[in-house]
């Protein structure tokens, strides 16, 4: 049976922690759409065409994943993609609570979509994009936060 999920996110910037939970979904599933959400109510570092650039750097080793943008509710991005499985990354008991009831919420929504929760290896497990955002301010090094193939775009900032 062929299926696909979609793994929504803000990616401001994608980290090794989004990169972990990717990897973990191609294990599972036939092909991942990366979901790079257009966001209105969020100050974003990063404009959303610079968020989706970074994240097709980021897993351009990956033949499962297809990255695209979206600005609607997810559930009707994921009926448009023919996805009934959303995937969510959990770092700590604190994500626990929100994705859950994120994830009651889309259901709600549509009773045919169903929410997959991954846990970074813990190497990632404290890595979030606002802790690099962070340090991104101070100049600070990101190189063991954030993929490799990216570090170029965020001396840009």
């Amino acid at each position: 049976m062929y299926t696909k999920a979609i793994y929504p996110g803000t990616f401001d910037p994608v980290t090794n922690g989004h990169v972990d939970i990717i990897k973990r979904a191609c294990k599972i599933f036939d092909k991942i759409i990366v979901a790079v959400a257009d966001n209105k109510d969020k100050k974003t570092m990063f404009s959303l065409e610079k968020r989706v650039e970074m994240m097709k750097k980021a897993t351009k080793d990956f033949p499962k994943i297809e990255v695209k943008s979206f600005s609607s509710l997810l559930v009707d991005f994921a009926k448009k993609e023919e996805a009934k499985i959303i995937i969510r990354g959990l770092r700590a008991v604190s994500d626990f609570e929100y994705e859950l009831q994120m994830g009651y919420a889309n259901k709600s929504l549509d009773n045919e979509i169903d929410t997959i929760y991954l846990m970074p290896n813990l190497d990632n497990a404290f890595i979030s994009s606002s802790v690099v955002r962070s340090i991104l301010k101070y100049n600070g090094d990101v190189s063991h936060l954030v993929p490799k193939e990216i570090l170029e775009d965020l001396k840009c900032i």
